[in-house]
């Protein structure tokens, strides 16, 4: 017969993990091993679940110098006699097998009818990972101790009857945690301290307290005003709304069990970081859950009725939860018979159930209360469409078009040739007429020309996102190399292309038009340019004057800016003595008039041109902002009827 190999499958291979084996063998499937908090935290609510069936009003944990915990309570104590099946004492059974707990009786009578212990395998894990756990229980005129270590029961059940100096009910856990399941033994202070808060602003009237022995220590809380004055010291910011709190319970109710339902307090802020807790039957669920669920369920419906009531939603807007949500902060405390969690530290609800049941009573109440305040619920409808609009917008931003990677600049760009970006220029031309002058008539080596057709969009309302749906914006970004920013955004300017950037349109109303929506482009979406000296307008000349031979003087052509300009020439001629109407005046009717060679003379050479520099002049960002928001805003149009009436005869009418 052949000899076994090692390697061999048998029956003899399957092993039966026995008592709290698993949670040794795999502590990770039944609670957090970054640190000890859970398992303490496993006895905390035990001893809140007293407090919750009316049994408790004083709560206490003390961290020790021997690096132990115990926690405290004046609760019904835990039963110490023999269980009648497993004929062992039920203070045993709790702590030392995974199944066993006065938590799933559920019915009426039940031990506990809401709590937040379900598993059945809290306390026992906390035993199973600590090197040594004492429990002394008061209960009935009698005092119960017992020892474990490492699991097992080290010193057996003592029972004695109580002293003078005895508590009458009650129940203390002294556990030290074994540092070889964990990352660290030391319990996150604040974490802990947030959670015991937590617990007496749930239970309003119950003193939870929290010793530390190394410091001499004790912090104290005991809310009279629950979720309201808790919500009220959590937040950054102020409400905008008055704060909306209410609660609701199931009685004689055909789908929820009696006593189900839930508290709540929500705020709703402009700004600050939104504060989001809630709550199982007093066990924090740090991810939510279905509860979380059924809040933000009944804010939505209730919110979008009172929307669809009053008639307050723009053409175009679609209203999800999320837009009603996103400035919500809110605790809400659920009592849910037979909660189901995700997981063994309880941190989701999963109970399909509780969306209903926390839905049910917050929509109607909410519904009552927004049409009683009409002007809060508008103000809350407001922020809502806000929202919405907001996500709307991201959804359709625009990228910069790309291709292998890199901005491709765009196809109507004639480029100059040098890299030296403090000598290059780009003129951003009305029309492509002129913009083919401008490309005959420019120096290649520096100058570089960017047609634009038509009238350029007005920008000033416009958010970042959406502007590279407009081709003209998205060419002008990707030619000049830098990217939309805002005037306290730091851009990479390292990416510029061109020292200068320069607008050149027509010297009439329609090319100054062009100039103001070029500028409104560069103010608001590329304001570190205009700071950084990048931004000019070119001056083309608006007239002609041929003028004929005089004395020793050739015959020759002069160019005027403007009326202003023109008169000045025709003076200065008269003085040198020719004759009136010997001259010839043109009007330019726009750039594209213009030859390669007159657009180079007038408007491109560096020595005979005149290049405007755009700066902030006398008034500050804020002032230009206000200034330009008159003139370029879509709601301003009394504001830009005043403006004229008051400034109009100041103006030069070109017809």
């Amino acid at each position: 017969m052949a000899a076994k190999l090692p390697s061999d499958y048998s029956e003899g291979s399957i092993r039966v993990l026995k008592g709290l084996e698993p949670v040794k063998q795999r502590p990770g499937m039944y609670t957090r091993t970054d640190n000890p908090l859970h398992i303490i935290q496993e006895v905390l609510d035990n001893a809140a679940d007293e407090a919750l069936a009316g049994h408790g009003k004083r709560m206490r944990v003390t961290l020790h110098t021997d690096g132990s915990v115990s926690v405290e309570d004046d609760g019904r104590g835990i039963p110490f006699g023999l269980h009648p099946e497993e004929k062992a004492p039920v203070i045993e059974l709790v702590y030392t097998r995974l199944h066993a707990g006065g938590k799933f009786d559920k019915g009426k009578g039940g031990a506990y009818s809401f709590s937040g212990g379900l598993h059945g395998v809290g306390v026992s894990v906390t035993n199973a990972l600590s090197k040594r756990l004492e429990v002394t229980t008061y209960r009935e005129g009698q005092v119960a101790t017992i020892t474990f270590a490492g699991g097992d029961v080290e010193e057996k059940l003592k029972v004695r009857k109580a002293g003078e100096g005895d508590r009458k009910q009650g129940t203390t856990v002294r556990a030290w945690p074994d540092p070889k399941y964990f990352e660290t033994t030391n319990l996150p202070l604040q974490e802990l301290a947030h959670l015991l808060r937590s617990k007496a602003v749930l239970m309003p009237g119950v003193t939870v307290m929290l010793t530390v022995e190394k410091t001499k220590d004790t912090q104290t809380w005991q809310y009279k005003g629950g979720l309201r004055d808790y919500l009220m010291q959590t937040l950054t910011a102020d409400p905008v709304i008055p704060l909306f709190e209410g609660e609701g319970f199931a009685e004689n109710n055909d789908t929820f069990a009696e006593g189900e339902g839930a508290a709540w307090c929500v705020a709703f802020t402009e700004d600050g970081q939104p504060v989001r807790e809630s709550y199982v039957n007093l066990i924090p669920t740090t991810a939510g859950g279905t509860h979380d669920s059924g809040l933000r369920d009944g804010l939505f419906n209730a919110v979008k009725s009172f929307i669809e009531l009053h008639n307050l939603l723009p053409k175009g807007v679609k209203l999800l939860p999320e837009d009603v949500f996103a400035r919500a902060s809110y605790v809400l405390s659920a009592k849910v018979l037979d909660p189901q969690f995700q997981g063994q530290i309880k941190e989701r609800l999963n109970s399909r159930d509780a969306v209903r049941l926390v839905s049910s009573f917050v929509r109607p109440a909410l519904e009552l209360w927004l049409n009683q305040h009409v002007e809060y619920g508008k103000k809350l409808a407001e922020l809502a469409i806000k929202a919405a609009q907001t996500r709307q917008r991201a959804g359709q931003k625009v990228e910069k078009r790309k291709g292998s990677g890199v901005a491709v600049l765009p196809g109507k760009l004639t480029d100059c040739e040098s890299k030296d970006i403090t000598h290059n220029e780009v003129f951003l031309v009305e029309g492509d007429s002129a913009g083919g002058s401008a490309k005959m008539g420019r120096d290649k080596e520096c100058q570089a020309v960017l047609p634009l057709r038509g009238k350029v969009l007005n920008t000033w309302e416009v958010e970042r996102d959406r502007l590279f749906a407009n081709t003209e914006i998205h060419d002008i970004a990707v030619a000049i190399g830098v990217d939309p920013h805002g005037p306290n955004d730091t851009p990479d300017l390292s990416g510029i292309r061109y020292g200068k950037i320069c607008i050149l349109s027509d010297a009439d109303v329609d090319g100054s038009h062009i100039q103001v929506l070029l500028l409104t482009l560069f103010f608001r979406h590329f304001p570190k340019l205009i700071e950084a000296g990048h931004v000019y307008v070119a001056r083309p000349p608006l007239f002609r004057v041929d003028v004929p031979a005089r004395g020793k003087k050739p015959a020759g052509k002069m160019y005027a800016l403007d009326e202003g300009e023109l008169t000045h020439i025709l003076d200065k001629l008269r003085k040198e003595g020719v004759a009136e109407g010997k001259w010839t005046i043109s009007r330019f009717k726009g750039l594209g008039e213009m030859s390669a060679e007159q657009l180079w003379e007038t408007t491109l050479n560096p020595d005979t041109r005149r290049l405007l520099p755009v700066q902030l002049g006398k008034f500050d960002f804020e002032g230009t902002q206000g200034l330009i928001t008159k003139l370029m805003g879509k709601g301003e149009a009394a504001a830009r009827r005043e403006l004229m009436e008051l400034h109009g005869d100041a103006v030069e009418i070109d017809i």
